[in-house]
C-alpha cells in the first residue's frame, strides 16, 4: 500500500545541527495548512489503491493546533482511501507532549509518536539548542504511555563532543527502561550552513570524531540487540513486530507522495520534489499549480538507490530481484563487484541475499557506493 509524507515546516527553535527545512515563525501557519490541504487534493490521482501509512514530519508537526491537524487528516480521508490499520505517525518534541496536548492528539487518527529525545542530559540538550529539558524527555514518554500511546519511537544522537561513552550507555539504558518498542539513533553529522558547521569552522567548537561515532555505534548495537531489539536498518532498532511501516516502505521502494515544502515523493520510476521555500510553496498552490520538480530516474539511478537502501536493512540485497527488475547485465556486474569484498568480513551471503555483517555496518555507505553502477 502507498504512503503519504507531509512536511510541516515549523519549529520552536533552530537546533544547531539541523539542516531540515523549517521556520521558527508561525505567522503563516494557517496559509501553510491551506496550501498543504490543496496539494493533497491536487494529488488525488497519485494513489490508486489504499494508503497504508501516513507520516507527519518536519519541522515539528506537534506544534500545530488540533484544529489544523484535524483539517489535514480530514482532507486526506476525503481524498484517499486510508486502510483501517494504517500506521499514522506524527513527529513530536517532548516539550509539546503536555497532558492537554495528549488529550488533543487522542482525538486525531494518530497512532504512533516519533519523539525527538536526542539525549537525557541537560548539558547536551543545551549544546544542541533543543527546546526541552532532560526531565521533560522522560516524563513525556511516560505521559504518552499512560494516555494510551504505546506505539512510540524515540530518537537519540551519538558521536558529538560532549557525549562520553558512559553518558551514551546511560542514554541507551534509559531508552530501554522506558519500554518503547522502537528506537532510532543517528550519528551526528555536520551539515553545511548550520550553526554547528559555522562554530567548527571558526574553531569555537571541536570537530566531530569519526572514531567516536564508530565506537558508540558498536556500543549501541551491542546494548539494544542484547535488550531484545532487532537491528532491522542501520539507524533503526525495533522489538519484534514493531518495525516502522512508513520508513520500511521507503527502503523497500514502495511508492509514496510527498506533501509540503521540501517534501519528496516517489512513484516507482520518478521522484517529485517540492521547493524548500514556504512563500513559494504557498504562492504556487494559490495559483492552482503544483510546486514540484520531477526528477526522472534512469535505470542506473533506480538500481543504485535499491542497492543503497536494501543493503542497510536486515533483509539485505536480493540478487534475484536485481536480475528480475534490472536485468542480467546488472546482476553480472554486481556479482563481479562483490568479489572486491571476498577478503573482508563485511558481507555475508545467504542464498541470493547479501547482508552486512556487524563489522560491515560500520562501512555501509562505502560498501554500497562500491557496488553502484555508474554506466551500463
Amino acid at each position: 500500500m502507498s504512503g503519504i509524507y507531509i512536511h510541516i515546516p515549523f519549529c520552536k527553535k533552530a537546533c544547531h545541527y539541523c539542516d531540515f527545512h523549517f521556520s521558527t515563525s508561525l505567522k503563516y501557519a494557517d496559509e501553510m495548512v491551506e496550501a498543504i490541504c490543496k496539494e493533497i487534493k491536487m494529488k488525488k490521482d497519485r494513489i490508486s489503491g489504499q494508503v497504508g501509512s501516513i507520516y507527519l514530519g518536519g519541522g515539528t508537526p506537534s506544534i500545530l493546533s488540533q484544529q489544523a491537524l484535524q483539517k489535514i487528516f480530514d482532507t486526506i480521508n476525503h481524498t484517499f482511501s486510508v486502510d483501517a490499520g494504517a500506521e499514522i505517525t506524527i513527529e513530536t518534541n517532548p516539550d509539546d507532549l503536555t497532558s492537554q496536548k495528549l488529550k488533543e492528539l487522542k482525538q486525531l487518527p494518530v497512532n504512533r509518536f516519533s519523539v525527538g529525545i536526542q539525549s537525557f542530559f541537560d548539558e547536551d540538550l543545551i549544546w544542541m539548542n533543543r527546546a526541552h529539558k532532560a526531565m521533560e524527555a522522560e516524563d513525556c514518554i511516560r505521559r504518552s504511555q499512560d494516555a494510551g500511546f504505546e506505539n512510540l519511537t524515540l530518537d537519540l544522537i551519538y558521536g558529538y563532543p560532549l557525549l562520553t561513552d558512559q553518558k551514551w550507555l546511560s542514554n541507551i539504558q534509559k531508552a530501554i527502561e522506558l519500554e518503547v518498542p522502537h528506537i532510532s539513533a543517528y550519528a551526528l553529522t555536520v551539515e553545511p550552513r548550520t550553526a554547528l558547521a559555522h562554530a567548527i569552522k571558526n574553531k569555537k567548537q571541536a570537530p566531530v570524531s569519526d572514531n567516536q561515532s564508530a565506537s558508540q555505534f558498536v556500543i549501541l548495537m551491542e546494548k539494544l540487540v542484547k535488550a531484545g531489539f532487532e537491528h532491522y536498518e542501520i539507524s533503526n532498532f525495533a522489538k519484534p513486530g514493531h518495525y516502522a511501516v512508513h520508513n520500511t516502505n521507503y527502503w523497500r521502494g514502495v511508492d509514496y507522495i510527498g506533501i509540503g515544502p521540501s517534501a519528496h515523493g516517489f512513484d516507482g520510476q520518478n521522484r517529485y520534489m517540492n521547493p524548500a521555500n514556504n512563500a513559494l510553496f504557498i504562492a504556487t498552490l494559490a495559483d492552482n499549480k503544483l510546486p514540484e520538480i520531477i526528477e526522472e530516474l534512469s535505470l542506473n539511478d533506480r538500481f543504485n538507490e535499491y542497492m543503497m537502501t536494501s543493503l542497510r536493512t536486515m533483509w539485505g540485497t536480493d540478487l534475484e530481484k536485481i536480475s528480475t527488475d534490472f536485468g542480467k547485465d546488472f546482476l553480472e556486474e554486481t556479482q563481479y563487484n562483490l568479489k572486491n569484498f571476498d577478503d573482508k568480513d563485511w558481507l555475508v551471503r545467504d542464498g541470493a541475499k547479501i547482508r552486512l555483517t556487524e563489522t560491515g555496518k560500520l562501512f555501509a555507505d562505502h560498501i554500497a557506493s562500491e557496488l553502484f553502477i555508474v554506466e551500463n
